[in-house]
């Protein structure tokens, strides 16, 4: 398929058509990269993508415990120079 490029004022664009975005998944943000002479375009990847999976299955192995020793973790500098 061919596509012109357009001038959207000082940038120039492609449109996409609707088909092509509906078969990637593009639906709001884009990654764009280019790599050896290409354009790249993905769909923008949510920065949380699969924690609630990852969460679930450290608390089902038990690993979701907080990592604090029973030992007393304060400083130097929590009698000198802090204060309340």
């Amino acid at each position: 398929m061919r596509a012109r490029v357009i001038k959207i004022g000082n940038s120039q664009g492609l449109r996409i058509p609707k088909p092509i975005l509906e078969q990637t998944g593009i639906v709001d943000d884009v990654e764009i990269e280019v790599e050896k002479n290409k354009i790249i375009i993905r769909p923008a990847k949510n920065a949380r993508e699969g924690w609630e999976q990852a969460f679930k299955i450290m608390g089902e192995k038990g690993d979701d415990e907080p990592i604090i020793d029973e030992m007393n973790i304060s400083h130097s500098w929590d009698e000198e120079e802090w204060h309340w």
